[in-house]
């Protein structure tokens, strides 16, 4: 394995993880990915990352980038955006970073109260209160974006890019949360947009499962 590529620390499930995977892939840049366990993260990950969280990126030269929108974004640029995944940023620069901003913020502070309100609240009453309102918040970017989707074939325009791939791993993560509620409410744009990602091979090839790194090995190219 080539050792100048660069390493990406990762974990299977978490969304902002798989954001980085898919921008990397769509760059059609190669890594060695490092997944590890969030409950046991090894001395090197920590060593590197201020964050301590995934998705870490260490480039060839030392440089390491932590947040996911940063990965994506870098990996795009790197490469010349083989798939123009970054026309919507380059249309409307500001308009994308809000919404990135909107979805990394307050809906994802939804999210998390709401598919992990155990977390957040003591009583049985406080749990479901905190699900109730947080899934409710949650669910108006869900109707904008069914709105949007009712409007053109992708979030990012007439074709998938930035800004749907950017979006996809939250959702499918809200999802999770209560299938059968999020199924049987009134979104069928956003159902069908969802689904076919689900199915798609661009997302099984993100999301297969490879064995913890351990000290002393590469990383499994990817």
């Amino acid at each position: 394995m080539k050792e100048d590529l660069p390493i990406l620390w990762s974990f299977r499930r978490c969304p902002y993880a798989m954001r980085a995977r898919l921008g990397l892939r769509s760059a059609g840049i190669e890594v060695n990915l490092r997944e590890i366990l969030l409950r046991d993260k090894p001395a090197a990950f920590l060593d590197i990352s201020k964050t301590q969280t995934v998705p870490v990126l260490v480039l060839p030269d030392g440089e390491v980038i932590e947040e996911s929108r940063d990965i994506m974004f870098w990996a795009l640029n790197h490469s010349g955006d083989p798939e123009n995944w970054l026309v919507p940023y380059h249309t409307d620069k500001a308009g994308t970073l809000a919404f990135l901003d909107r979805l990394d913020g307050p809906f994802k502070t939804d999210l998390d109260r709401y598919k992990y309100a155990t977390r957040f609240a003591d009583t049985k009453e406080g749990i479901a209160e905190t699900q109730i309102t947080h899934r409710t918040k949650g669910a108006i970017l869900l109707s904008e974006l069914n709105d949007i989707l009712s409007q053109q074939q992708a979030l990012s325009g007439a074709q998938m890019g930035l800004l749907d791939f950017a979006t996809l791993p939250f959702i499918r993560q809200f999802r999770l949360a209560d299938m059968h509620w999020f199924d049987s409410q009134d979104w069928p744009y956003l159902h069908r947009w969802l689904s076919h990602f689900l199915v798609s091979d661009r997302f099984t090839r993100i999301m297969e499962k490879y064995p913890p790194w351990q000290a002393g090995q590469s990383g499994v190219r990817f």
